[in-house]
């Protein structure tokens, strides 16, 4: 496991790097504005994550390819100490808010990202 950021935006360089691939202007001003909210001191940024997480499988579908925001904050949420068990339990927990169609999506695009980063 990788030691957890300060601040899982403005101290992630490659997410930076992904962000400004997405579009060159788009990429820093998200760095900017989301640096800013994720460095608010009260919550937590594990919980911060899996917080994102639970708006990623609430508002679109995890299937989203490159750029996808699902994709980065299961990245981001392992890599400030969620475990996989950890994300499962809430995709579990939100099968019952969210609905069993929305969460089936989350547990197959999780499986892939765990797969590749074996």
């Amino acid at each position: 496991m990788t030691t957890p950021y300060a601040n899982a935006v403005l101290d992630d360089k490659d997410l930076q790097e992904k962000l400004a691939a997405i579009n060159p202007k788009y990429g820093p001003w998200v760095t900017r504005v989301a640096g800013e909210m994720w460095g608010l001191p009260l919550i937590d940024q594990k919980t911060k994550a899996l917080i994102a997480l639970t708006t990623d499988a609430v508002n679109q579908s995890p299937l989203g390819g490159p750029g996808s925001a699902f994709a980065a904050h299961v990245h981001i949420a392992l890599n400030q100490g969620a475990t996989r068990d950890e994300i499962e339990e809430l995709f579990l927990f939100l099968t019952v808010y969210a609905g069993f169609n929305k969460m089936v999506g989350c547990f197959a695009a999780l499986n892939d990202i765990m797969e590749s980063r074996a």
